[in-house]
């Protein structure tokens, strides 16, 4: 199995553009994140949702620890869709090209979301309307399978290599972006609407702003032209007839060590953005100031993840993921501590450190390491395979286990902790076990297949 695949570009200059200039890299990289905060603001909305109202609306005959928990077993079923659209989007990216799958993707998940807004409740059709809900949940997850590979490549393929973790950070704005947003128009309609007329009608406001959303999204991503390293892959080779078999025979050391590495990135994120909301409720502290302080350390990672995405260049992709998931690793603990004394000083920092480094440390090098581990023909479906699989596996049920576990210890958070801690251990093996792919710590060179165009 090969271990190293560089290119054999004729100039090693890191620095060489990739694509024909600078403008058109702006706008690639602008795209890409609008693209991105669409089609997950669609995805992410439905995870404050259960935070916060699910339980009430479509599992109201239970206990609300138990009906949480159900919400979130519903919010989990997108993960587990996640990975079948990221090979089946992932091939329809080999193949097709970055630009129309992503065309593709933002409509079904889109339209999935818009659906929700419009669903009946427990009190009008019974339990029919989980059912409903775990089926556009489905779809939601097949579609989002493939945009996060797709949005990457965009704005990777474009920059040139020496300045790559830069550029392609702005793409995982997107995410915390996305998230943001419904967190917010969740807390003004909380604090602005009664109780039952949020619970009755204001909850489906941020799912019908959705259609708002998609059309913007579509706009722009339609204005994107495709990726010249995928032109030129078509136009040099005919593409891989089943890239996904040729990764796993070829690099698998790629795959599952990528697959490893994602693991702390997809546990933490939901760990701060939506569990420790309902451990809040669980210790009798308001969750409003877990939101608020959600809120504020978001927008601090905004900030810094292109930073981050520039260390990378600057000291290396793997170097920087490693650093920043010990980092996670030392504030598991704190962060709940920081919870149980309901200070809201002390939770608004434990969250930004949380999340605007340890959660941004391991995000944005993956935005340039994931699709510097695999060769062009077969880019989309690599990327796509290590980030779906690795979010179902540790994203996917986070939640659900987590408040599991809860229940069962009694509301001491210890087994959840150590749950975290594994899932963090894990990534730091498969960290260990990869290589560094940065050119500017390679000498100039790629690892693997990345084929390099002059400016013109």
């Amino acid at each position: 199995m090969p271990t190293d695949l560089e290119s054999r570009a004729d100039s090693p200059d890191p620095n060489r553009t990739a694509t024909g200039g600078s403008k058109q890299l702006r706008r690639t990289v602008i795209a890409s994140v609008i693209g991105t905060i669409a089609e997950y603001y669609d995805f992410f909305i439905y995870g404050t949702a259960s935070a916060l109202v699910f339980n009430k609306v479509f599992f109201p005959e239970v206990d609300p620890l138990v009906g949480t928990l159900a919400a979130f077993s519903t919010y989990a079923v997108g993960f587990f869709a996640r990975p079948l659209g990221g090979l089946v989007w992932g091939h329809v990216g080999d193949r097709l090209g970055r630009q129309k799958t992503l065309v593709y993707t933002l409509l079904l998940t889109g339209l999935g979301t818009f659906a929700v807004g419009l669903m009946p409740t427990y009190q009008q059709i019974g339990l029919w309307a989980a059912v409903i809900l775990v089926l556009v949940r489905l779809i939601q997850g097949f579609g989002v399978g493939g945009e996060q590979g797709g949005a990457l490549l965009l704005t990777a393929e474009a920059a040139p290599p020496g300045k790559r973790g830069f550029y392609a950070s702005f793409v995982q704005m997107g995410s915390p972006a996305a998230y943001l947003i419904p967190t917010v128009l969740f807390a003004i309609l909380e604090a602005q609407l009664p109780e039952d007329a949020f619970v009755s009608w204001g909850w489906r406001i941020p799912f019908l702003l959705s259609a708002v959303v998609v059309v913007i999204g579509l706009y722009i991503r339609l204005r994107v032209p495709e990726s010249e390293t995928f032109r030129a892959v078509k136009q040099q080779q005919e593409p891989q007839q089943a890239p996904v078999k040729m990764l796993l025979r070829q690099h698998r050391r790629e795959v599952f060590g990528g697959m490893l590495a994602k693991f702390v990135e997809a546990a933490v994120f939901p760990f701060y953005t939506v569990f420790l909301v309902s451990y809040a409720k669980a210790q009798n502290v308001d969750s409003s100031i877990v939101l608020d302080a959600v809120i504020i350390a978001i927008i601090v990672e905004l900030i810094l993840l292109p930073l981050w995405g520039r260390l990378t260049d600057r000291i290396g992709r793997r170097t920087t993921y490693l650093g920043a998931a010990v980092l996670n690793l030392v504030l598991v603990v704190p962060a709940f501590l920081a919870v149980d004394t309901g200070n809201t000083v002390l939770i608004t920092l434990l969250l930004i450190a949380g999340l605007a480094l340890g959660h941004a440390g391991t995000y944005a090098p993956q935005a340039s390491y994931f699709p510097e581990l695999f060769p062009s023909s077969a880019r989309y479906s690599g990327v796509s395979v290590v980030w779906q699989f690795g979010a179902m596996l540790a994203s996917g049920p986070f939640t659900v286990v987590a408040s599991a576990l809860l229940v069962v210890a009694g509301g001491s958070f210890t087994w959840v902790a150590v749950y975290l801690a594994a899932l963090i251990v894990l990534s730091i093996v498969g960290l260990r076990w990869l290589p560094e792919t940065a050119p500017n710590r390679r000498g100039g060179r790629e690892y693997a297949d990345w084929p390099r165009y002059e400016n013109h």
